[in-house]
């Protein structure tokens, strides 16, 4: 009897990029030291898959659901709705979610940007300074989140405290027609052109004005002042949406899987499809995450499950802040820590197994968000070790083979049938 066939995702979060000159026409995935993908890559298949369709917001929601196997365009409802489902928050037909990202706003100046904010009227020439407030930890985050509650709930207005900066934001019986920019895509511009716009911009308006004027009394905010470290002084609300209706992962692909990640996003989509979501002690999604443990807890769900989706948010972040130090540890980190003790792990049972390691999207670092070209991938099956493409993990390689998947959600089915 054949041994059934176990398969792994490696999804390093914005991993690709785009050329840059500081890096002499290179992009950070050839720069890094990553000899596990490489051998991934070398003996495997390697090809491009778009995962953003065209005209679909650039989003990791809207990338993870395609890497999932889905159709982005015709199951896709809204961010916040998928990170209501990671988080255990119950939506009704007509409530509406949205992330609500802690934010530092600033007012500009010759010096740059002073965030300390009047109490006043919220200004659209008002500085996005930072996006994610400072990556506040738990119990900072927790007090911000009792100081937005007490001031601000209330007429069907819930907050519902996430992980670091991102939140949740529930309007019970509310509107989702609405359009308003991503906070990260507004990193060092005024704030006004991604005002929003629509029938519910007067709401997400007032919440953030009030928040403006309620932030700065927090104790947190108090101190992060005094010790020179941005404070949280505004909510921006974005990525809203309805609930939506995906067929379990299970009823399509007829495997079992379990998610591993450390962001209500990514658990809300494994929530959604029906997998098991593996929490992880001191997974943060940021460059301080528990890469070993992510690794290990991947490794034991496999004894449970026939696939295992094993998530990392560091490169995103790192693309994000503009910190190309920090992207290419963010690469070398994922590649030794995660991707070597998985395929480690997964040869040593001596079982049939297939991994794929990729992106959800690119996120350069010279725009600080993300971009919907496609983005590389790499699949290693256990008996093929050795007779792969010669090629290492890069976009520039991954455009050399002409394998290039333009409906990325077709990807997994290829996957998993072994038809690349």
């Amino acid at each position: 009897m054949t041994e059934k066939r176990k398969y792994i995702i490696l999804l390093g979060d914005g991993m690709a990029d785009r050329p840059m000159g500081e890096l002499g026409g290179k992009t950070p995935l050839e720069v890094a030291d990553t000899p596990n993908m490489d051998r991934m890559a070398g003996d495997g298949v390697v090809g491009l898959a778009r995962t953003i369709p065209e005209g679909m917001a650039l989003g990791s929601d809207v990338a993870n659901l395609s890497v999932l196997g889905y159709d982005p365009a015709v199951v896709y409802t809204g961010r916040s709705p998928i990170e209501a489902a990671g988080m255990g928050v119950d939506l009704g037909p007509d409530d509406v979610a949205f992330r609500c990202n802690l934010v530092t706003l600033g007012l500009p100046g010759e010096d740059g940007p002073d965030t300390a904010l009047p109490h006043g009227d919220v200004d659209p020439r008002w500085i996005m300074v930072d996006f994610a407030g400072g990556h506040p930890n738990g119990s900072e985050a927790a007090s911000i989140l009792e100081t937005l509650t007490e001031n601000l709930a209330g007429d069907g207005i819930e907050f519902h405290p996430g992980v670091s900066y991102r939140h949740l934001v529930v309007w019970r019986n509310g509107l989702d027609s609405l359009e308003i920019a991503p906070p990260h895509d507004l990193t060092d511009q005024p704030v006004g052109t991604g005002w929003p716009r629509g029938e519910a911009a007067d709401m997400v308006l007032d919440l953030m004005k009030r928040s403006v004027r309620v932030l700065p009394e927090n104790r947190v905010n108090r101190a992060r002042v005094r010790s020179g470290e941005n404070p949280v002084n505004a909510i921006w609300l974005w990525g809203q949406g309805k609930r939506p209706h995906i067929a379990p992962f299970r009823e399509r692909y007829g495997l079992d899987g379990a998610m591993i990640t450390a962001v209500d996003l990514l658990r809300g989509l494994g929530v959604s499809i029906g997998f098991c979501v593996v929490k992880v002690p001191g997974a943060t999604g940021y460059l301080d995450t528990d890469y070993a443990g992510k690794a290990s807890a991947a490794l034991s769900a496999m004894d449970k499950v026939d696939l295992v989706y094993l998530h990392v948010e560091a490169p995103d972040e790192a693309s994000h802040d503009g910190s190309l130090e920090n992207k290419l540890r963010a690469l070398e980190d994922f590649d030794a820590m995660v991707v070597g003790p998985v395929l480690e792990g997964m040869e040593s049972r001596g079982k049939p197994f297939s991994a794929l390691v990729m992106p959800d999207h690119a996120t350069p670092l010279a725009i600080k968000t993300h971009s919907g070209e496609p983005v590389p991938f790499a699949v290693l099956a256990s008996e093929n070790a050795g007779n792969g493409s010669g090629l290492n993990f890069s976009e520039r390689s991954a455009q050399s083979t002409g394998l290039i998947l333009d409906r990325g959600h077709e990807l997994m089915g290829r996957f998993i049938a072994g038809k690349l």
